[in-house]
């Protein structure tokens, strides 16, 4: 769990970070599941893959009910994110640019304006309409915002590089410094079942799964000094 809590893994980085037997890391990833506390996706990069994530809010409300369940007193409320010190630099990268990284990248400076957030592309292509329209929703309005490719940072530094898409994932370039490298395996929404029909619900899921994550991630940047509590590989 606590792996799962940096970065979406598949079962073999799994049982290399954990040097366990694969067969004992899947026993407990189907408990995790059954027990609602872990989600997996297929891989869009390789279907035979997939990418197991911990559903943080899932897991603070069974925190909360076991606390209450042991006694009254030990009631369990998640505290307000603090303003991350020092400044933190955070990229968000998918492949198209599209949708799910500039929709990361307003939601989190809509959250923490004070870190400095940037997103782009392996494929850049222009913006989703269904981005600015789900975007609307959280009082952000982001038409007429170019595309960028993923080159236009290279050799910059960044405090967390957040891949968004499996495929792009296996094409990030490393970036100098402190960078830690986190996955976050989300669906393209506009690749959706029902494409040519109405994919705008499956907008809304995806900007609803990123304001949560981006929420426990500037919890994560504010407790760790200096941003070096979370290590990744």
């Amino acid at each position: 769990m606590g792996e799962l809590a940096r970065s979406d893994r598949r079962v073999r980085e799994l049982v290399s970070l954990l040097d366990q037997p694969q067969n004992l890391v899947s026993y407990h990833l189907g408990r995790l599941r059954a027990a609602g506390l872990v989600g997996a996706r297929r891989s869009t990069f390789d279907a035979r893959d997939a990418y197991y994530h911990l559903d943080l809010g899932n897991c603070a409300a069974a925190l909360a009910g076991a606390g209450l369940a042991l006694h009254p007193g030990l009631r369990l409320a998640l505290a307000p994110a603090a303003s991350p010190e020092p400044p933190c630099r955070v990229l968000f990268l998918c492949t198209g640019n599209s949708a799910r990284s500039p929709v990361a990248e307003a939601l989190a400076r809509q959250q923490a304006p004070q870190v400095e957030v940037a997103s782009a592309g392996s494929r850049p292509k222009p913006l989703h309409e269904n981005a600015v329209r789900v975007l609307r929703e959280y009082r952000i309005e982001l038409g007429g915002r170019p595309p960028r490719h993923l080159s236009a940072f290279e050799g910059q530094p960044f405090d967390y590089v957040i891949t968004l898409c499996d495929r792009v994932r296996e094409a990030c370039p490393e970036f100098p410094g402190p960078a830690r490298q986190v996955h976050w395996s989300i669906p393209d929404p506009a690749a959706a079942v029902g494409a040519g029909q109405d994919t705008y619900p499956a907008f809304q899921r995806m900007a609803a799964e990123l304001h949560a994550r981006i929420g426990f991630l500037l919890a994560a940047i504010s407790a760790a000094p200096a941003h070096a509590t979370i290590q990744e590989e």
